[in-house]
């Protein structure tokens, strides 16, 4: 009898071990399937967006010399227009609002050779969703003159077409630190602050 109650009992416990790796199989599956169905961050063909940013393109620094017949864009202002374009990407990352998707070159040269951005019958959007980002940015720097210029930024719903961002503001003096005390405070006070407007 005494042979045959415990047999009994390793049995029972046998079979509520096996109930009990049955539950914790079911657990594991189900938490694979949720892992595997979660959404992620969105990508582009920049990569992984952050989560919750704003995926953006870039369209570039343009810059309108009143001057040009006397006195040329210079390699100076075209490196500054290089240093505004990462200030300006970097300053919005940094926020978090925002995810830059590279341009390619084969755009930039499309963008040099065609018409002025935002002066080109909605060929920023078409950029946009070429490169499949929700808003597209730009700026512009009007030379008067090297004593005064003038810095537009733009950013640019692509889905709606809408203007996000649309300012400007005016330097005075031609150099490095003007231009980047310029774009910083146009950042500051009209680009983070309608992050989340448009579309």
């Amino acid at each position: 009898v005494g042979n045959l109650f415990s047999n009994k009992l390793h049995a029972s416990r046998t079979i509520n071990a096996m109930a009990s790796n049955r539950l914790r199989l079911r657990a594991m599956l189900a938490a694979a399937a949720v892992l595997a169905f979660a959404p992620g961050p969105a990508f582009g063909p920049g990569g992984a967006v952050a989560q919750g940013a704003t995926p953006a393109a870039f369209l570039g620094v343009f810059i309108e010399n009143d001057n040009a017949a006397f006195e040329p864009t210079s390699d100076a202002e075209r490196a500054r227009a290089a240093k505004v374009e990462e200030q300006f990407k970097s300053l919005l990352e940094a926020s978090g609002d925002y995810k830059f998707v590279p341009v390619t070159a084969a755009m930039r040269s499309r963008i040099a050779a065609g018409q002025a951005v935002g002066r080109c019958a909605g060929c920023e959007l078409s950029y946009g969703r070429e490169l499949v980002v929700s808003r597209v940015a730009w700026i512009e720097v009007q030379n008067i003159s090297n004593l005064i210029l003038n810095m537009n930024v733009y950013v640019t719903d692509v889905a709606s077409g809408k203007s996000v961002v649309m300012h400007s503001v005016d330097i005075r003096g031609n150099t490095d630190e003007s231009w980047s005390r310029s774009l910083s405070y146009l950042v500051k006070n009209y680009v983070l602050s309608k992050a989340g407007a448009g579309g």
